[in-house]
């Protein structure tokens, strides 16, 4: 069965190119990989713990501000802990209320300091005040840092879910982060468990961002995670009907959603698809459908004779945008405007920065 599922993953990326091949089967290869069987290790509780300096001397450490990473720990025995990096704007760039957090989750065969690099998001948070964390997965729980989107007990918020919580309530109480201004964004697995943290801890996020996310909820294993991504959903909103189900007073929750139509790895039918289960996640009778806007970008070559293109087509509750969906032509799998030098980086508008002006517009209500 595995053979004849990777022939048939094969013959559908061949016409992708040969980097973005290359990518998108290893992609494949990652989630499928399991940890080699580690003997459970006891460490001090280090939510607390005090942050190092990065061995790594990369260019976000040059930044005004401050660069370190620590750990967190559970309490349970076998102990899980989980590295994380944070970055503290300068000082005189904090609003009165306190620091803004963005918390960024990376991809698949990504680290938290790669992921720093490549979309630039520290100098672009910092400008405007904001501490940013990332979290990163540990290589005992998958060998090439696939977060776990597809699990149940994670889509029910146990896993990593609970441990990035316990991080994020940490560093609030040690950095004087503003509580209603705490935001979750990734790309790939990352996005994936982006919108699982935020579907999970509505009390907790006020806002959440997805760069070629797949489709909530609707697979169990990694092997139903490729169908996912390749072929979207049969009954997409179900699992949002269970959400709204269990907690019935669920507030708004603002999405931004940014996708590339040459993404092969998870095709741009998600995008529709997660765009809908956020339009009935704010109750899609309370929501109006503005016309779609189309801008122009990029230069003009021998290749691409006509400038690319992005869409943006929003979804507003009075003057507020709750949903907003972003189609970038011929970008790949990759996060938009991010250093190309660096994998699942490419050139294009920059996402971080439609991010951070989206989440600039929302607070979660006390």
């Amino acid at each position: 069965m595995l053979k004849k599922l990777n022939r048939m993953w094969l013959s559908s990326v061949r016409k992708a190119g040969k980097a973005q091949q290359a990518r998108t089967v290893n992609m494949f290869k990652a989630m499928l990989a399991q940890p080699s069987p580690v003997k459970a290790v006891r460490v001090k509780s280090s939510a607390s713990a005090v942050p190092r300096k990065p061995k790594a001397a990369i260019k976000t450490a040059a930044l005004p501000g401050t660069w370190s990473n620590a750990y967190c720990s559970t309490d349970t025995v076998p102990v899980r802990r989980m590295r994380y990096w944070l970055y503290l704007p300068p000082a005189e760039t904090v609003p009165a209320s306190g620091k803004p957090l963005l918390v960024m989750l990376h991809g698949c065969e990504q680290n938290a300091a790669d992921f720093a690099e490549g979309t630039r998001m520290n100098r672009l948070a910092g400008d405007k005040g904001y501490a940013v964390l990332y979290p990163q997965q540990s290589l005992r729980t998958h060998p090439n840092r696939c977060w776990k989107w597809y699990d149940p007990a994670t889509q029910r918020g146990g896993g990593d879910i609970a441990l990035i919580v316990r991080m994020i309530r940490h560093v609030i109480e040690e950095h004087a982060i503003d509580p209603r201004r705490i935001y979750v964004c990734g790309i790939s697995a990352g996005a994936a468990m982006a919108q699982i943290l935020a579907l999970t801890h509505p009390e907790l996020i006020a806002a959440v961002g997805m760069h070629s996310g797949p489709v909530f909820g609707v697979s169990r294993t990694a092997m139903g995670a490729y169908g996912v991504m390749q072929h979207g959903s049969a009954n997409s909103l179900a699992p949002i009907v269970k959400v709204l189900e269990k907690i019935p007073a669920f507030p708004p929750m603002p999405a931004i959603l940014i996708t590339g139509d040459d993404d092969k790895v998870v095709r741009s039918l998600n995008q529709i698809q997660l765009a809908g289960q956020f339009i009935r996640l704010n109750h899609a009778a309370d929501l109006t459908p503005l016309p779609p806007v189309e801008k122009k970008f990029g230069r003009v070559s021998k290749k691409h004779p006509r400038k690319n293109t992005i869409q943006v087509r929003d979804f507003v509750a009075g003057k507020a945008v709750l949903v907003r969906s972003i189609h970038i032509a011929r970008l790949g799998h990759a996060w938009s405007g991010g250093d190309d030098k660096l994998p699942f980086h490419a050139k294009g508008p920059d996402a971080g920065k439609l991010m951070l002006a989206f989440f600039s517009r929302h607070r979660r209500k006390a």
